[in-house]
């Protein structure tokens, strides 16, 4: 772990390969966090290169600017989302990149900062936003969303096949009082699952708090839209890679290559085409690479990522 906290970047060795980092290059890190893969690119990059770094977390950036610092100004940092990639950049004057990078999720600090309510183990109010000045919380949700709106939340963000029953479990608690805590939500989930499955490898409320923290700071649509974004800022030859911690984040990122790869979205029975799309990704990683068994071994934070890479055409 690094200094206050943050963790050790995860795939930074094929991250730099995928992005191919070289003299001159401008790169974005829309995840800065304590700028472990940022920091990275810089020194494999070398003179002349420049990267924006971009996270709505404000201990984040004072981590990643003390990490960078020794860059001076070939280090910009943002407080913003990236989703707003596209503004961001035109306001640095920047028309195009040579490559981007998402390290998605939650980071080891963020987990670790028990006020923050990420963690299931850490009893902290439920809140889970990664920018403190967002207006919604994981109460705001978990208290004040309808049934069905909550059961929509934990099976489509938490592909939690429980979602009904932990919804309605939920729906009938709080009519006597708030569920204030992650202790609380997380003891209500449990008494959920039945007995028998309660030692499993993960915590039974494990994907519900995956399905409130993406709705509590909306992941999913950030994503596409940077995804979207991104591809339409990179240069030709530019690389954009991702790193993902769960099956839901990984799938749209596979769906989103392969969308810009293929590019004709015709019918397949259209004889010829008329939409005009030509394709605009190059997908390097036709499976997602998996970290080593070393690096699993030394920082089990990488044991689930998967990165996956793709070149502007």
């Amino acid at each position: 772990m690094t200094a206050g906290g943050f963790h050790t970047p995860v795939m930074l060795r094929e991250v730099i390969h995928a992005l191919v980092c070289r003299q001159g290059g401008v790169y974005v890190d829309g995840t800065v966090g304590g700028g472990g893969h940022a920091s990275g690119i810089l020194e494999h990059a070398g003179a002349g290169s420049i990267l924006i770094g971009i996270d709505c977390d404000d201990e984040a950036l004072g981590e990643s600017h003390r990490r960078l610092e020794k860059f001076g100004a070939r280090a910009m940092l943002v407080k913003d989302s990236y989703a707003n990639i596209a503004e961001i950049l035109k306001g640095f004057h920047i028309g195009e990149v040579d490559g981007l990078f998402l390290d998605l999720g939650v980071s080891s600090h963020q987990f670790d900062e028990t006020d923050r309510g990420f963690s299931i183990y850490r009893d902290a109010p439920l809140d889970m936003r990664m920018n403190r000045s967002g207006s919604m919380t994981a109460y705001d949700i978990v208290n004040g969303f309808s049934e069905e709106r909550l059961r929509q939340i934990i099976r489509n963000f938490g592909e939690e096949f429980r979602a009904g029953k932990i919804a309605r479990t939920i729906a009938a608690r709080r009519v006597r009082a708030p569920i204030r805590t992650t202790g609380d939500l997380a003891a209500l989930i449990m008494s959920v699952v039945p007995a028998a499955r309660r030692g499993r490898h993960i915590h039974p409320a494990t994907k519900t708090f995956q399905a409130l923290r993406i709705a509590v700071n909306d992941e999913l649509s950030s994503l596409i839209a940077c995804i979207e974004s991104g591809v339409e800022i990179l240069r030709r030859g530019g690389r954009i890679a991702v790193i993902s911690f769960h099956s839901l984040e990984d799938r749209i990122v596979k769906n989103l290559f392969r969308s810009f790869e293929k590019g004709c979205v015709c019918p397949d029975d259209f004889p010829v085409c008329v939409c005009g799309k030509k394709p605009q990704l190059r997908v390097l990683t036709r499976k997602p690479a998996v970290p080593q068994a070393e690096e699993m071994a030394a920082n089990p934070r990488a044991r689930s990522a998967r990165l996956r890479a793709a070149e502007k055409v």
